[in-house]
């Protein structure tokens, strides 16, 4: 390839093994999600539901660096599952409050161990590569 196309070279981007990388957690986390009906999106939303209880849509949306077009019919299933409530703002109408029911409560249980699970599986990193590449991640994310 020419050297004025070098910048499209694969392995030349930083994208592509953010991408495949995020793909393969993804993946890693599946077989003990799949059992319990849920996806790893869906599993996120949990994990701020279960410390926070009570979020807008849009504070969710921050959080998770997902947009309401994503949110909205993720949330209106688990809603119909029994596991969150949606409800309008009395402040504010444009604004929808997520609430973690008991049902939702219970996963929580059903999901304490799975970080354990994956971390006993084996990561590539030792601590202290974990740590910076979760602080590098981070500062990505906040640099976008």
């Amino acid at each position: 390839m020419a050297q004025e196309y070098e910048q499209l070279l694969l392995k030349n981007q930083i994208c592509f093994p953010l991408y495949a990388c995020g793909r393969k957690i993804v993946a890693a986390y599946t077989p003990y999600l799949k059992p319990l009906g849920l996806t790893y999106t869906q599993y996120i939303v949990f994990m701020v539901l279960w410390e926070k209880e009570r979020v807008t849509v849009g504070q969710l949306g921050s959080m998770l660096h997902l947009d309401a077009g994503t949110l909205t019919p993720l949330l209106k299933n688990l809603e119909k599952e029994g596991y969150v409530t949606r409800e309008r703002s009395k402040d504010d109408e444009r604004v929808t409050i997520i609430s973690i029911t008991p049902k939702g409560d219970e996963l929580k249980e059903k999901c304490k161990d799975i970080p354990l699970e994956l971390a006993k599986s084996g990561s590539p990193l030792n601590e202290k590569e974990a740590a910076q590449l979760y602080s590098l991640l981070y500062k990505f994310l906040g640099d976008l």
